[in-house]
């Protein structure tokens, strides 16, 4: 079972992972979604959780044109 904290990381992780599968840059990606480069910085750190809302996650999603489920994929 994963905490909070390291679930969050994961989130960031496979963000980071397919907006660079995409080669969309983190302001690109931050402008589309209405939210700043510096906080979809922190969303993908991975040495820093940051909590994520529903509605960036789907927006996120639908911007990386990837099943929202994609990025709640959690890995042992």
């Amino acid at each position: 079972m994963f905490t909070r904290e390291e679930k969050y990381k994961m989130i960031g992780l496979n963000i980071a992972y397919y907006r660079k599968l995409r080669g969309i840059s983190q302001l690109t990606l931050a402008e589309r979604v209405s939210l700043s480069r510096t906080h979809i910085s922190n969303i993908e750190a991975p040495n820093m959780p940051t909590a994520i809302s529903m509605d960036a996650l789907l927006d996120i999603a639908d911007v990386l044109e990837v099943p929202a489920r994609k990025l709640l994929d959690f890995h042992e």
